[in-house]
């Protein structure tokens, strides 16, 4: 949207199959089949991006085919559920708004096929049937994003520990009566602190590995 970084407008419009039963003075009732469309439009915040994302689809034994360029705009997504019949009425000729917010002059092509090849008449000469329908609908925009996940080296000790048997044995118990409880490892810090500690550690007297818990 102009003016509003960020922002971006999406434009729906819900296609209704109606079914109804029609019932005349005289002779049997029958079934017909009707259009109604819905215009909705909304506003969302999707963030602003300008990467360009190049791809292409793998084929075996052949070189890959490139696909056409994308950029990581993000894409609106329209989750919906079965409408309620709220109202329906009848409104003859005569007495129509005439209006062109409700007349309908394209449909496409995959909507006239649900029909079973019958004729869609889209002309407001006869009686039109207006409906109200209720409609649950939930609007979101989607972006592939990318998760940073620290990674860490593997960690070799650069000198013996003092319980691998040199100098004398010491007994394990009194070994760890002298580690101070872990608090990290339950209750982990955040991602500053952490780097505090991780940096502090290569100053200390430690057998070599890095480690943002407590000694």
């Amino acid at each position: 949207m102009p003016f509003n970084r960020g922002f971006y407008t999406i434009d729906i419009r819900f296609f209704y199959r109606i079914e109804c039963e029609v019932s005349c003075v005289v002779g049997r009732p029958r079934i017909i089949d009707g259009l109604a469309v819905f215009d909705k439009r909304v506003i969302l915040f999707g963030g602003e991006g300008g990467a360009r994302i190049f791809s292409s689809h793998y084929v075996e034994d052949g070189a890959d085919v490139q696909l056409c360029p994308d950029s990581n705009k993000p894409t609106a997504v329209v989750e919906v559920v079965d409408p309620i019949l709220l109202d329906a009425s009848i409104v003859a000729p005569e007495t129509s708004c005439n209006c062109c917010c409700c007349a309908l002059h394209e449909v496409p092509r995959s909507i006239c096929s649900r029909f079973g090849g019958d004729d869609l008449v889209l002309s407001d000469d006869g009686y039109q049937l207006f409906v109200t329908l209720g409609q649950f609908s939930i609007i979101r925009l989607e972006r592939d994003i990318q998760l940073l996940m620290p990674a860490y080296d593997i960690c070799l000790p650069r000198r013996d520990c003092s319980n691998s048997g040199v100098g004398g044995e010491q007994d394990p118990c009194e070994i760890f009566a002298n580690f101070e409880f872990p608090i990290d490892e339950f209750f982990p810090p955040k991602q500053d602190i952490c780097d505090s500690l991780f940096t502090n550690s290569e100053n200390s007297n430690s057998c070599g590995c890095k480690s943002c818990g407590n000694k």
